[in-house]
């Protein structure tokens, strides 16, 4: 049986199924896979191949591959006959549905771009998103549409010209006469496939950056890099397969995801309904917010096998108190995104679900149109801090002040490079200018590469913390942290200081039923950390940390540096 490496060096040969071979596109030297899709609408015409197969599961609703990939041809023809043309932006602002899903796949099969707006936006970021964007279209649920009706009822967002709600009468939400029912893009039934030309290098969507600090930026992902994380993560799975003899399990004989990320986010359209299109997976997408309940119900009653989502989501179900009341035998795959996953996440996932064999770590970015390395199989207990190895069409980097590349275990920026990577940020030449040089992303993570090529995030650029001279690596402190059983999570940010320039402070959210004082945290840091990494500052507190859509920590609310920057967390 072939190690993970021996079975990817395998696959990507001349010769096998995902052969790479090297290229120049846009002037930029990489590696791309010698077969594959010219366009995403390539890859929805062989998906409605699974015909009655269930794609999506909501609620009551059960949708077959056939008939949800000629809806969405019938809704890429209704927004023709409404005036969308190659290149124009139609913007979905709406909770996870299957008419995100199919506002996806028609826009991009039209040539068209989908700009995904964060559903936590508040009305400000909504409004920015869609100027930005130069939305012509949006289509949006009734909840978050009341965010903005009086604007557009007041004639504001003059380049919006038709907006359809999802789940509404236009009468209930407001808005003006721009508000249509979202049935008008389906009235016309089923239509052949758009036939309007499609570059590898076209733009497919614009998703906005986290937002952590300043305004949000439009990340663009082509045709081409959503094809190549696509054909990654096909890539990966079959590796995977090879290298651990994993038996397909449960579930009818069809493969059942359960999609908990927001579709506005790269993991849940890029790397779940995207790829599920492909590999013929039924996605099982709860409704309304996150709810450890129902998602363990959902996970017993559909026999869901892969869960693949932010570690935030997977530690409430691990610590949900009544988590072995449900069937969970079935999960056999749980995979990571967004932020770095502790050894103690690990073991809580196999408490919860007794037949992971291991879990997957994935690092990647909305700038890299999602996955850039992943950690699985055996790697993942014996690196379990790694992020893993690169995906064979990405290149990693790791870079000094100066850009020169660093050698095997030295710390610096991670840069990217290969045809996941994106083209640049929407309308922001400067912005983009500053990320990409010379075909490298820089991504404003530091960390290090090992000498059997794994990649170690130690912390984002920003958030590293200076104390007297000594670079302190904030992720490395709260791995400590939330490894101690009366911590459920915990943050680590910089604290002004005179004469150090700063000092370390943590912030902890203290486990349900559990209790721990300040004195026990910087103890409990001390065991294994060096002195200059103890907290001086500690603060405890009972209620969640603020987190993004991404699972990533809003350190500029701990901060003080700004209010929690959408209307619902995680």
């Amino acid at each position: 049986m072939p190690t993970h490496a021996e079975a990817v060096a395998q696959l990507t040969a001349p010769g096998g199924p995902f052969a790479v071979v090297p290229a120049t596109i846009e002037g930029i030297e990489m590696r791309v896979y010698e077969s594959r899709f010219g366009s995403l609408r390539d890859v929805l015409a062989l998906g409605s191949g699974h015909g009655d197969a269930t794609y999506i599961v909501y609620g009551d609703r059960r949708l077959s591959f056939g008939d949800f990939a000629a809806e969405a041809n019938g809704i890429a023809a209704a927004l023709a006959e409404a005036g969308v043309e190659h290149g124009d932006r139609v913007a979905v602002l709406a909770a996870n549905c299957p008419e995100w899903g199919s506002t996806f796949w028609a826009t991009v099969s039209l040539g068209a771009i989908l700009v995904g707006l964060n559903g936590w936006w508040k009305t400000d970021e909504v409004l920015y998103g869609l100027e930005d964007s130069g939305a012509k279209v949006l289509v949006a649920d009734a909840k978050r549409l009341e965010r903005i009706a009086d604007v557009l009822a007041a004639g504001g967002l003059p380049g919006v010209e038709r907006v359809y709600v999802i789940d509404a009468d236009p009468a209930d939400v407001g808005g003006g006469e721009r508000v249509r029912s979202f049935s008008e893009l389906t009235a016309g039934g089923p239509a052949p496939a758009p036939t309007t030309p499609i570059d590898e290098g076209d733009a497919a969507v614009i998703f906005y950056t986290s937002g952590t600090t300043g305004r949000p930026k439009g990340a663009i992902s082509t045709h081409r890099s959503m094809v190549a994380n696509l054909q990654n993560t096909v890539m990966n799975t079959v590796a995977t397969r090879m290298a651990t003899e994993e038996e397909p399990s449960e579930g009818g004989g069809q493969t059942v995801g359960l999609l908990t990320s927001p579709l506005f986010h790269v993991a849940g359209c890029h790397s779940n309904l995207v790829v599920s299109m492909l590999g013929g997976v039924r996605i099982v997408m709860p409704t309304g917010r996150f709810d450890p309940d129902q998602v363990l119900q959902l996970i017993q009653d559909e026999q869901v096998q892969i869960w693949a989502t932010v570690p935030t989501m997977v530690w409430r179900v691990c610590e949900h108190p009544g988590r072995h009341d449900y069937d969970t035998s079935t999960i056999t795959t749980v995979a990571f995104g967004g932020s770095p996953s502790a050894g103690e996440l690990q073991r809580k996932v196999k408490d919860t679900f007794p037949n992971v064999r291991f879990t997957t770590n994935a690092y990647g970015l909305t700038e890299s149109s999602s996955v850039a390395t992943a950690l699985t199989g055996d790697d993942s207990a014996r690196k379990p801090s790694s992020v893993g190895r690169p995906m064979p069409v990405v290149d990693i980097k790791i870079a000094a002040a100066d850009g020169s590349p660093l050698g095997v275990g030295e710390t610096g920026e991670v840069c990217l490079r290969g045809p996941i990577i994106m083209p640049g940020y929407w309308g922001k030449p400067e912005a983009t200018a500053e990320a990409i040089r010379d075909g490298w992303l820089h991504t404003g993570d530091v960390g290090h590469v090992d000498e059997e090529g794994f990649l170690f995030i130690t912390d984002r650029a920003k958030d590293m913390i200076i104390r007297g001279g000594e670079n302190v690596y904030c992720v490395e402190i709260e791995e400590r942290l939330v490894n101690h059983p009366a911590i459920a999570d915990a943050a680590v940010i910089g604290v002004p200081h005179d004469s150090l320039g700063e000092e370390v402070k943590a912030v902890v959210q203290v486990a349900p039923g559990q209790s721990i004082s300040e004195d026990e945290v910087r103890q409990w840091v001390a065991e294994t950390l060096a002195a200059f990494k103890v907290p001086t500052y500690v603060e405890t507190r009972d209620e969640k940390l603020p987190r993004n859509a991404s699972g990533k920590l809003l350190k500029n609310v701990l901060r003080g540096e700004g209010e929690v920057s959408f209307s619902e967390t995680m």
